[in-house]
């Protein structure tokens, strides 16, 4: 019984600290200072919509003014003292204005800050994108750099094995001096390859602390979770995919639309405007005969400006070039897009077939190695040499297996970047 339950306190002490790529990927949501970044400048923009509404709306100013003064040491003409006098005025008012026209820049304004607001969007969806894509980079090469170190780790234990077994073999005079300095040599080799294993995966470590934030976890601690991960058929559906939601190509759409907006609010500034104004004063003055005064002003105004001295017509012109560069900006950067994507499909599709390469590689390897190892420890025909080779064929084919595998995952994922797909959906 007791052993019973320090088995299970094992299994479940193991699965509180094991943690897979979801987690890892959110506290890269939550804690990446460049995200967080952008996610304030959302806020800050959509703030751009109620300003830009303001234009529509009256503003009322209220203020008031208290004046106290005195004058003495007073003298007329003849030189004769007159008497000091004070003064005390006291004034409040009340102006409400209203715009009634201003050549459309207001409502070309308001349709801009929308537009301003929705590249906002767009621009945090492609910063998410590139935090959860860097998180599945790092968490699957991670996984690999792990396996690496354990396939380096078991080929140098292999190899010392097998000069401890030759050096006693050539005592008992089965193999010669030439055959355990071949070995050795293969375990320098080896060990020197679980050095540069064991570099790479401290590397690794440290990039994966650096994007999701979190303290890299131990090979036994990651867990590889399967995906299921919803990919078009065919290129063609891919390509229409990215042309509605990529985040790159919206914004630069965007982009050219906010140009438009710019090009017609400079152009509004040559239109005359009318606006509306009411006033309401009330005046005290103490020390005057007239004591209290109450005014009341409606005024209506009109505005048309011919010429600043060339300012708007370069205005009109500089809107207009900078609309001219975004509509060619945009030609480029759907172009882009389409390169992008085609090169995502087709790594997805390569790391398919090198996968399936890669597999049936490591079996004939697998096969071969326990022949080759079976036939020389039973003291046949192989040399030390067709057992180096063996071994090391077998670990270049589980590290090409344990790679592709990582490819094909992060292809998968690259390429649901390039289509705009890519969420904590997908992983969750």
């Amino acid at each position: 019984m007791r052993l019973f339950f320090f088995i299970l306190l094992f299994f479940v002490s193991k699965n509180l600290f094991a943690s897979d790529l979801t987690f890892y990927v959110d506290q890269a949501h939550k804690n990446n200072p460049k995200l967080n970044a952008e996610r304030e400048n959302l806020k800050a923009i959509k703030e751009n919509i109620n300003i830009s509404k303001s234009e529509f709306l009256p503003s009322l100013t209220l203020s008031g003014t208290q004046e106290s003064s005195q004058s003495y040491n007073r003298t007329n003409q003849s030189g004769s003292t007159v008497a000091d006098i004070s003064s005390d005025k006291e004034t409040k008012s009340v102006k409400i204005d209203q715009k009634i026209f201003q050549g459309f820049q207001g409502v070309n304004s308001y349709k801009k800050s929308h537009l301003e607001f929705e590249k906002a969007k767009f621009q945090l969806k492609k910063i998410e994108q590139e935090t959860i894509l860097n998180s599945v980079i790092v968490y699957y090469d991670l996984i690999f750099k792990f396996e690496n170190e354990n396939f380096n780790s078991s080929n140098v234990n292999l190899f010392e094995r097998q000069v401890e077994s030759d050096r006693a073999r050539l005592q008992k005079g089965e193999i010669n001096l030439t055959d355990l300095a071949q070995s050795e040599s293969s375990l320098a080799g080896a060990s020197a390859n679980l050095i540069k294993a064991q570099t790479e995966l401290l590397a690794s470590k440290s990039e994966f602390q650096r994007i999701t934030r979190v303290e890299a976890p131990e090979n036994e601690n990651l867990l590889k979770k399967p995906l299921n991960i919803s990919l078009p058929k065919d290129f063609k559906s891919a390509l229409e995919i990215a042309k509605k939601n990529n985040p790159k190509l919206m914004i630069g759409k965007l982009d050219a639309m906010i140009a438009e907006k710019e090009f017609a609010i400079e152009k509004s500034k040559l239109s005359p405007t009318a606006s509306i104004n009411y006033s309401k004063s009330d005046s005290r003055d103490f020390s005057s005969s007239i004591d209290e005064n109450n005014q009341e002003t409606l005024k209506a105004e009109i505005n048309w400006p011919i010429i600043k001295g060339g300012k708007n017509f370069s205005s009109i012109k500089k809107a207009k070039h900078k609309k001219l560069k975004n509509d060619l900006l945009l030609k480029d950067i759907e172009n882009e897009v389409n390169t992008s994507t085609a090169n995502a499909w087709s790594t997805y599709q390569s790391s398919k077939s090198i996968l399936k390469s890669t597999k049936s590689q490591l079996q004939a390897a697998e096969i071969a190695n326990e022949g080759i190892t079976l036939e020389y420890d039973s003291g046949s025909t192989r040399t030390t040499l067709d057992v180096i080779q063996s071994r090391a064929l077998l670990l270049n084919a589980r590290i090409d297996n344990a790679k592709a595998e990582r490819d094909l995952v992060i292809s998968k994922f690259k390429l649901l970047d390039q289509l705009g797909n890519l969420s904590l959906n997908v992983i969750n």
